[in-house]
C-alpha cells in the first residue's frame, strides 16, 4: 500500500533534517569532500566529452587531473602570492587614500572641514576599519579554507576525491537512480535534471564567465598600470555572478584607485572606465548569452540570502552547498506552486467541471 502524502512528508523531513545535522557536526571533515565533489560535477560534461572522442573513461579522467594538478601548481606558485601581496598592500594604503580624500573634500568644500564634522569621523574612521579588518578578513578566508583540516591534507585529498568521483559519475549517478521510490521515481527524475540544468547554466556558465572578466579586468588595468590592478579585477570578476554588482564595485573601486594615481592624466582614466565598460558589455552581449543562457531560475537575492544564512550558520562548508541547496529548493518551490495552481485549493469551485 503506497504511503500517505502525511507519511512522506515525515519521511523526506526526516532525511532533511538529518542531513542538515551531519553537516553541522561533520562539516569540517566533509569540506575536501565537498569540494571534491563539486569539482568532479563541473568537470563530468569535459569527461563525457573525451570519452565520446574515444577516450576511455580513466583515460579522460587522468587527462584532466593532470591538467587540473599542473594548473593549480602554477597557481600556487605564481598568482595566488601575487594576490595575497596586492591585497595587503591595498589595505594597508587604505588609510592614506581616505586621507587624500579628505583632504580633497576640504579644499572643494570648506563646510565639511571641521574636524569633528560627521564627514571627516566617518572617514578617517572608515579607513583605519579597513585597515585593521581587512587583515582580518584576509586571516579568516584563509582559516576558514585550511585551518579546519591541514593544508598539505586539503591539497592531497581533494585532487583525489574529484579523481575517483569523475571516473566513477555516471555509475554512482545510475545506481542513486535505481534507488529512487518507484511510485515517483519520473517526478523526481524531472525535478532532479530542472535542478542538473540550473546548477548546470549556473556554476559551470557563470563560473566560467567570472573568470573570463576577472582575467580581462585584471589584464587590461595592469596595462594600463593601474596599481593594484591584479586584485581589483580579481575581485570584480569573482562577484560577478551578481548582476552588475561585479563590474559597478570593481569599477568604483579601480576609477578611485586611478583619480588618486593618475590625477590629471585624463586619458588613463578613461581608459580605467573604459575597461570596466567594455567588461560589462562583453559580458552582456557575449559571454552571458553564450555560456549561461536564459533566466536559471536563481534570483540574486534569493542566492545571496542562501549564501549569508547557510555561511552564517555552517561556515565555509554552507556557503559551498548553498549554490545547490538554493537551487534544489527553487525547483522544488516551483514545482509546488505549479501544483498548487492546478489543485482545488487554488481553483476552488471554478476549477469543477460541470458534472462535478
Amino acid at each position: 500500500m503506497a504511503l500517505s502524502v502525511r507519511q512522506q512528508m515525515t519521511y523526506w523531513g526526516i532525511a532533511a533534517a538529518l542531513f542538515l545535522v551531519i553537516l553541522w557536526y561533520l562539516g569540517p571533515i566533509l569540506l575536501p569532500f565537498i569540494v571534491g565533489g563539486a569539482i568532479a560535477y563541473i568537470l563530468d560534461p569535459l569527461a563525457d566529452r573525451l570519452e565520446s572522442l574515444g577516450l576511455p573513461r580513466a583515460a579522460a579522467t587522468t587527462v584532466i587531473t593532470l591538467v587540473g594538478v599542473l594548473a593549480l601548481t602554477g597557481a600556487i606558485a605564481f598568482l595566488i602570492p601575487l594576490l595575497v601581496d596586492q591585497a595587503q598592500a591595498l589595505i594597508l594604503k587604505a588609510p592614506e587614500y581616505f586621507g587624500a580624500f579628505r583632504d580633497w573634500l576640504r579644499v572643494r568644500f570648506p563646510e565639511t572641514a571641521a574636524a569633528d564634522g560627521l564627514i571627516q569621523t566617518t572617514l578617517r574612521d572608515l579607513g583605519e576599519a579597513v585597515r585593521a579588518r581587512g587583515g582580518q578578513l584576509a586571516q579568516g578566508v584563509v582559516s576558514g579554507l585550511f585551518g579546519v583540516v591541514n593544508a598539505l591534507v586539503f591539497i592531497i585529498v581533494v585532487p583525489v576525491v574529484a579523481f575517483y568521483l569523475l571516473l566513477d559519475w555516471d555509475n554512482m549517478v545510475a545506481r542513486i537512480d535505481d534507488l529512487l521510490p518507484r511510485e515517483h521515481v519520473g517526478t523526481i527524475r524531472d525535478l532532479a535534471r530542472e535542478i542538473d540544468a540550473t546548477l548546470a547554466s549556473f556554476v559551470r556558465g557563470q563560473g566560467t564567465v567570472c573568470l573570463i572578466l576577472g582575467t580581462f579586468y585584471s589584464v587590461g588595468l595592469i596595462a594600463v598600470g593601474l596599481q593594484f590592478g591584479l586584485i581589483v579585477g580579481a575581485v570584480a570578476g569573482l562577484i560577478t555572478f551578481i548582476p552588475y554588482v561585479g563590474a559597478l564595485v570593481g569599477g568604483v573601486l579601480a576609477i578611485g584607485l586611478a583619480l588618486f594615481q593618475f590625477w590629471g592624466d585624463w586619458l588613463s582614466i578613461g581608459l580605467v572606465a573604459a575597461i570596466f565598460a567594455a567588461g560589462q558589455f562583453l559580458e552582456g552581449n557575449v559571454l552571458t548569452p553564450k555560456l549561461v543562457g536564459g533566466s536559471v531560475g536563481l534570483h540574486p537575492v534569493w542566492l545571496l540570502f542562501a549564501l549569508s544564512a547557510f555561511g552564517s550558520i555552517y561556515g565555509f562548508v554552507g556557503m559551498l552547498v548553498a549554490v545547490p541547496l538554493a537551487a534544489a529548493l527553487g525547483v522544488v518551490t516551483r514545482f509546488a506552486v505549479s501544483n498548487y495552481k492546478s489543485s482545488m485549493l487554488y481553483r476552488g469551485s471554478a476549477g469543477r467541471g460541470p458534472g462535478a
